[in-house]
Parts: structure tokens; C-alpha cells; sequence
């Protein structure tokens, strides 16, 4: 990261005001208002699909949809023991092999819907909705079923909330000024990580840790999250580098790095203007990628996220008689040799020209590297950042017309 650019921090402080009393800027106190008020209820009933059901079906897209599946992958909730209840996500396409192999998976199992969308029109959930209660109620019967739907939906009208007065089903508010891309710290992310096992309370502590120690008053001269958004405009405005990577040596962080994408393509990308997200599995992609990364066009920078280490990681075993040359790594740490490559990749990619921004995401009691507390953090983290360079690119954070576009196209296409 540069530390020759000069920093408004009284610019700062006055785009973190106005974020904060933008009508869309509630999500800046979702960490704080959730804990106090909602955070039971989603645990109650959380406990109560637990004791259910082997699967919560969680059917949304965009941003209903991959802030949940990136804290669900990076803690590896597939594979804990924290709850018996599984996530599985539907909804966010329109690609009928893949719902396909969403109802064969439920075959011969118990489980509920948590459907999340403000409207409730959008057409990948509400097809998959559709075709997932149909399976519901032809198994338990339509009264039964009831018990079995939780909708996560706008808490004053549209098509789930006159559907859940209706039926009487279970619902949470998305809160009116949260968009999808920001909601991942309301019902919309907490409710199906609670069922999944993860400590909800954990993830908003880490939030509201990076809200006190990042964007107070008090804090905005040494802040990281400042620092990184006022530079990535720096390189965009000043040094025409308009395509941004986020770089990340565990492949566990596959969809944050979606959820990442979605956060600043949405929130920038407007008026013909804007930095272009992508991103990065490494060292996979160093195989690929990593060429165009090394030699290709200058208008790049990279942000890497690293990840402390995990407890008990697998070491390199001896081998009698090798032949692969590796005999020097004999007894070395996996996440030494990992954490080798990211310092090499960082200093082979300066030396080609390119920017870069490093984010450890660090928590030393995490068993595997990334906990709850530190995702939250980091969640945060990139929230805020992104609005803050929104602003200073001067467009809206908070809206997305480009993407009703293709909608109109597409009912127009479908006869609507």
C-alpha cells in the first residue's frame, strides 16, 4: 500500500456522516441494533429447523444469497459438527440440471425453505420457490408444510409478504435501508448461518469491532479501511487503474471473493465508469492468470488477503528414495509453504508493475484460520470501504439500474 498519498481524513469523516444518514445507509448499524434486538428470535428459530430438518434450503441470488454461502464455505460448515442441519442454495439460477440435483439430495431427508428476496418476484427464486414448495407440500401436506417456510422479505408489502399473512408462515424483515449487497449482517445471512451452526453473535462482535476501531472519530487517521479505500481511488483517478483483484491462497474463500465482486461491481460500476472487480484463487491461478498478472496490461492493482495460520496444519512427510526433489521440505508446514508463495507472488508482481494491498484476516484462537469474529470484521471491512470509494468516484453506493435492464429484456422476451 502507498504512503505517499495525501488523506482527507475530514473528507472521510464527512462521507462516513452522510452514509450514515443516507436512507440507504442503515446496514452501517446492523451490527450494533441486531445484537440487541433480533438476534434471539433468529436463534430461536434456527433451533427449531435444527431439530427438524437435515437441510434448510435457502433459495435467493445476488446478494439475498452470496454473502451467506461465503461465510457458510470459508468456515466450513459443510463439514462441522456445530449443527446437524445443512445449507443448501437454490434459486440463483435459472439452470434446471442444477435444481435437479437440489431435489435429488433432498430425497429421503427433512427439510425446510428459507426463501429471501424483498419483492419476492425476482424470477430465479421465485421459479425455484415454486418448484421447492410443490416438493414441500406433496411430502408433509399443505398445513404441515407451513411450519417448514421461513420467508426473509420487505416487512411492509410485495408478493412473500402478502404470501406470509396469507399462510402464516414465519418471516424476518430485510430492513427497508438495507440493499441485498449489504445485508448479509440482517436476517438475510444470520438466520440460515445460525441454523448451519455458525456463532451469529461472533460474526456481528467482529463487525461491530471494525466499526469501533475503523470509522469512529477517533480512528479515521489510522485506519486500515480508509487508508485502502482512499488509495485503491488514488490508482483508479490519478494512476488509471481500473481493474482490481482480490488475490487469496485458500480456495475456501472462493465465495467471498463472489460476494466481494458483487459489493463493489454493483455499488461502483455506473455512468460509464468505475473499477472492475475480479479475483483470484491462488496458487491455482498462478498457473493461468498469474501470466496476465505478471506481463500483461499496467491498469491493474491487487489486494491479497491473508489468512493466519491454522493450528494443525499437515507437514511435508519423508520419503525414502525420492525422486521429486522436495527433500528439503521434509517436516515444513503446509501454511509455511503457502505463506512463502504469497510473500514470493507479492514480490514478483510489485516487481511487474502492479499495486498491492495486503488484508490479513487474522484470529489466533481460530482452530483453522478464519473464525466468525475475524469474517465479520472483514465483512464489515469491505462494506464500508466500498461506499466511501463509491462516493469519491462520485456515484450512488447504494443503487444498481444496470441491473433491471436485462430483466425488462428478458420479460419482454418471455411474453410478460
Amino acid at each position: 500500500m502507498r504512503n505517499d498519498i495525501d488523506l482527507d481524513y475530514d473528507l472521510a469523516a464527512e462521507i462516513i456522516e452522510d452514509l450514515r444518514e443516507d436512507p440507504m445507509g442503515e446496514w452501517f448499524d446492523l451490527p450494533d441494533k441486531t445484537l440487541a434486538s433480533t438476534l434471539g428470535d433468529i436463534s430461536s428459530v434456527a433451533k427449531e429447523v435444527q431439530e427438524s430438518s437435515d437441510y434448510l434450503v435457502c433459495v435467493g441470488i445476488g446478494g439475498s444469497y452470496l454473502g451467506t454461502r461465503a461465510v457458510y464455505e470459508a468456515l466450513d460448515l459443510e463439514n462441522s459438527e456445530k449443527s446437524r442441519t445443512k445449507l443448501l442454495f437454490a434459486g440463483n439460477s435459472l439452470s434446471s440440471f442444477e435444481l435437479k440435483k437440489i431435489l435429488k439430495k433432498l430425497e429421503g431427508k427433512d427439510f425446510s425453505l428459507n426463501v429471501i428476496s424483498k419483492s419476492g418476484t425476482t424470477l430465479e427464486p421465485a421459479l425455484a420457490y415454486r418448484i421447492l414448495k410443490k416438493e414441500l407440500i406433496s411430502r408433509y401436506g399443505a398445513e404441515k408444510a407451513k411450519s417448514r417456510i421461513i420467508l426473509t422479505t420487505d416487512p411492509e408489502k410485495g408478493a412473500l409478504r402478502e404470501e406470509a399473512e396469507k399462510n402464516g408462515y414465519k418471516t424476518f424483515d430485510i430492513p427497508l435501508g438495507v440493499g441485498g449487497r449489504y445485508s448479509v449482517l440482517s436476517p438475510v445471512g444470520l438466520f440460515p448461518l445460525a441454523v448451519a451452526g455458525c456463532d451469529i453473535g461472533q460474526l456481528l462482535n467482529g463487525a461491530l469491532e471494525c466499526k469501533n476501531s475503523q470509522v469512529s472519530s477517533d480512528s479515521l487517521e489510522t485506519s486500515m479501511l480508509v487508508s485502502y479505500a482512499f488509495s485503491r481511488f488514488y490508482l483508479y483517478d490519478e494512476c488509471g487503474c481500473d481493474v482490481e483483484v482480490l488475490a487469496s491462497f485458500e480456495p475456501r474463500l472462493l465465495y467471498f471473493n463472489e460476494w466481494w465482486k458483487q459489493l463493489f461491481g454493483e455499488s461502483e460500476g455506473k455512468n460509464k465508469q468505475g473499477i472492475f472487480p475480479a479475483s483470484v484463487i491462488y496458487s491455482t491461478d498462478l498457473h493461468s492468470l498469474g501470466q496476465y498478472l505478471q506481463d500483461g496490461r499496467r491498469n491493474i492493482f491487487e489486494t491479497f488477503l491473508r489468512v493466519s495460520s491454522e493450528k494443525n496444519p499437515l507437514t511435508v512427510p519423508a520419503e525414502k528414495d525420492s525422486h521429486d526433489g522436495l527433500d528439503y521440505l521434509e517436516g515444513v508446514p503446509l501454511t509455511e509453504i503457502s505463506e512463502k508463495a504469497l510473500q514470493a507472488t507479492m514480490k514478483a508482481h510489485d516487481s511487474g508493475g502492479i499495486s498491492t494491498f495486503e488484508i490479513e484476516v487474522l484470529d489466533e484462537d481460530a482452530e483453522n484460520g478464519i473464525s466468525e469474529r475475524s469474517l465479520g470484521f472483514l465483512i464489515f471491512f469491505f462494506e464500508v470501504a466500498c461506499a466511501i470509494s463509491a462516493t469519491l468516484q462520485g456515484v450512488d453506493p447504494f443503487d444498481q439500474p444496470g441491473v433491471e435492464k436485462y430483466k425488462k429484456e428478458m420479460y419482454k422476451l418471455l411474453g410478460k
